[in-house]
């Protein structure tokens, strides 16, 4: 009998998860590949705005320009000659959604207008609690979470570590050797 009940609980946990599962990307990078998966559940204008760059290869050719050990990878809006790619406007911020900037989680980048996110992303390499929403102010709202890293962790970890310094037009951060991202292809788009 417990043995049945167990395999119930595995099926129902199964049928659960099969249901909220959102879109798997891999992303091939120089250092690597990189599998997310996107939650459309609970960050569906996020998702939608990602996988829109994804489709159209907007992310083949940039590179992982501002890279911070222990904090996170920064990509998805600069080309290997440091020009910015053209973007679509600016989505709002579904900072809000519950889920965290914890390590292995990518998030949308910003500026200090909260609702400003456009193409580019970041890979958090730590627990950074606060990048979370706080509340909805210009101040509390905080980085936007759209999703996990499911595979290719080590490759994450390991462009975290690459050696640093100015670069195009940024003073500091740019990886010396560049870290560029090939493409980013939707594996399901559930």
């Amino acid at each position: 009998m417990r043995l049945l009940e167990t395999l119930i609980v595995s099926i129902s946990l199964g049928a659960a998860q099969a249901a909220t599962a959102g879109p798997v990307v891999e992303m091939k990078t120089s250092a690597g590949a990189i599998r997310i998966a996107l939650d459309a559940d609970k960050a569906p204008k996020t998702v939608a705005n990602f996988l829109e760059y994804a489709k159209a290869g907007a992310y083949a050719g940039t590179q992982f320009h501002r890279v911070i050990p222990g904090f996170m990878i920064q990509g998805g809006g600069f080309d290997s000659a440091f020009q910015q790619r053209h973007t679509r406007p600016p989505i709002e911020n579904e900072a809000g959604n519950g889920l965290k900037n914890d390590t292995g989680t990518i998030a949308m980048a910003r500026t200090s207008n909260p609702h400003s996110a456009s193409a580019q992303f970041f890979i958090n390499v730590a627990d950074n609690a606060f990048l979370n929403f706080r509340e909805p102010s210009n101040a509390g709202y905080g980085y936007a979470v759209f999703g996990k890293v499911t595979q290719g962790m080590d490759v994450v970890m390991s462009i975290s570590r690459t050696p640093t310094g100015p670069g195009g037009p940024f003073s500091k951060d740019v990886p010396r050797t560049p870290v560029t991202i090939e493409s980013v292809t939707i594996i399901s788009d559930k």
